[in-house]
């Protein structure tokens, strides 16, 4: 019987698989044979299936959704995908556990990572939180350390409370997050049932360039609902997937699960003298000191086709601000804005921002960046790949996303501070003049030697505006020589 064309099997070249399910030998009983190019092609493929699973946060779930703003939060910051009310905002978001991996139960008695993607105009945002409003540190150079502890034993390939509790007991500054922890919230009935936080303090800055420290607050609104150590044991030796079959499931019914974010929004004026570092991830704001501003709604209505394309290969960086939001001193959101973007170039390559789930959906991504493994579009064709350039390549926007942070009375990037003598053409002058005839004839002539060959003017008047600043005769000289190479063409 013919097959329908439109579901013929095909090797990863296109060409049609004659036989699927007998791999070719060298007669019946014989050896297979290396020209099945279908068998090696599947054996091939399979054998590297498997990507390096997270090492935090390995065991997940995700979904597509919507932010919609409702309020007016313009005061406060410039970010056009929070303004006008009524707003909407393509979101990715990926709910995670922390320590175990991709095979543990979803019940285990741990944060929940709360990660949301934004597919804003002004490109990608990611913030990139828990379900808790703090943290075990605050200071990244003993993170790895924690993680170790949280993790499989070197020797018993098994989870150790001596390493647990050991790090504990000499970590002091843990004892807010173990409480939460090993409180009534450590281990939510499902994702849908439990509130998001952006955990750290961001920066916020309005059109007048006015600054606000923020705290991300996304309370549920199924409610709050938890398990017992009891319930979650019994749960996960029953189905060890149900946050993520719970998650899959009520979107599936139609049952939207949602969230109201609201904010806690400090003057930066009031940091240095308020009663808590407002930087220490291990400390809240208390609500009557900051209460909560009301701003928008996020609602997830679509599951992803594809676990692996869409929830594993999500990749989140706490970097990817947009024009009106940026980071804090906060030392743990410091190492992040590296960690995270590394951990994804290791993971899933230089090119994961390629991938669908994490290229710009509502911005276009316009750079200088340039081929790797696996970069599957046209790798910007011809264009240029360097800047700046006169191509009317991709251009800096000269306006900062966020304010820069100050730091002991310096704020953000600092020019080197500028001596007497200090410009671009002093000292190539004075190279130059030391130079006996015949040396400057060779220099020239050496220049023009390629600047001639240059296809566009403005480009060899601007080269040779730079020789005459360092000394009129230098650049005289090199126009001549260009002049003269070019009249011979």
């Amino acid at each position: 019987m013919p097959t329908n064309s439109r579901n013929l099997l095909t090797t990863e070249s296109g060409a049609p698989v004659a036989d699927n399910q007998n791999s070719r030998t060298a007669g019946s009983g014989g050896p297979v044979l290396l020209e099945d190019n279908q068998l090696i092609e599947k054996l091939a493929h399979f054998d590297r299936e498997r990507i390096p699973e997270r090492v935090v946060h390995a065991k997940g779930s995700g979904a597509h959704g919507y932010f919609e703003v409702t309020a007016d939060v313009s005061r406060w910051t410039k970010a056009k995908f929070l303004q006008p009310a009524g707003k909407r905002t393509e979101v990715f978001i990926r709910l995670s556990t922390v320590a175990g991996e991709k095979g543990s139960a979803d019940t285990a008695r741990d944060p929940r990572g709360f990660a949301i993607k934004f597919y804003t105009e002004e490109g990608n945002y990611d913030l990139v939180g828990n379900n808790t409003p703090v943290f075990f540190l605050r200071d990244p150079l003993k993170f790895p350390d924690f993680i170790h502890s949280q993790k499989r034993d070197p020797y018993t390939n098994i989870q150790e409370p001596d390493n647990v509790w050991d790090f504990f007991s000499l970590s002091p500054e843990a004892t807010h997050q173990f409480t939460w922890l090993f409180g009534d919230r450590g281990i939510p009935a499902s994702y849908r049932h439990m509130d998001g936080f952006s955990s750290h303090t961001y920066q916020w800055m309005n059109s007048r360039g006015e600054l606000f420290w923020v705290k991300y607050h996304f309370k549920t609104d199924q409610g709050i609902k938890c398990l017992t150590s009891e319930e979650a044991a019994r749960i996960a030796g029953q189905d060890a997937d149900h946050h993520q079959r719970d998650l899959l499931r009520a979107i599936e019914r139609g049952e939207y699960p949602s969230w109201t974010l609201k904010m806690q929004i400090m003057p930066v004026a009031d940091a240095a003298a308020y009663r808590f570092n407002p930087f220490d991830l291990t400390k809240v704001w208390p609500y009557k000191d900051y209460p909560l501003i009301p701003v928008g709604k996020m609602v997830l209505n679509r599951n992803p086709e594809n676990y692996f394309a869409e929830v594993e290969q999500a990749a989140f960086n706490p970097a990817n601000f947009v024009p009106g939001i940026g980071p804090s001193p906060d030392k743990m959101l410091q190492g992040r804005l590296f960690a995270y973007g590394d951990t994804h170039r290791y993971r899933l390559g230089a090119n994961h921002t390629q991938l669908p789930i994490n290229c710009p959906h509502a911005a276009k991504a316009a750079n200088y960046l340039r081929d790797g493994s696996m970069r599957f579009d046209g790798n910007s064709g011809r264009a240029k790949n360097y800047e700046p350039n006169s191509f009317d390549g991709p251009v800096q926007s000269n306006q900062p996303l966020w304010a820069p942070i100050e730091v002991n009375g310096f704020t953000g990037a600092q020019a080197q501070e500028r001596h007497r003598e200090d410009n671009d053409f002093v000292q190539a002058g004075a190279l130059y003049r030391v130079m006996d005839e015949a040396a400057k004839e060779r220099l020239a002539a050496n220049i023009a030697a390629g600047l001639a060959q240059v296809s566009r003017d403005g480009i060899i008047e601007r080269s040779i505006g730079y020789f005459r600043s360092a000394d009129p005769d230098y650049g005289e000289r090199v126009a001549k020589a260009v002049r003269e190479r070019r009249a011979r063409r």
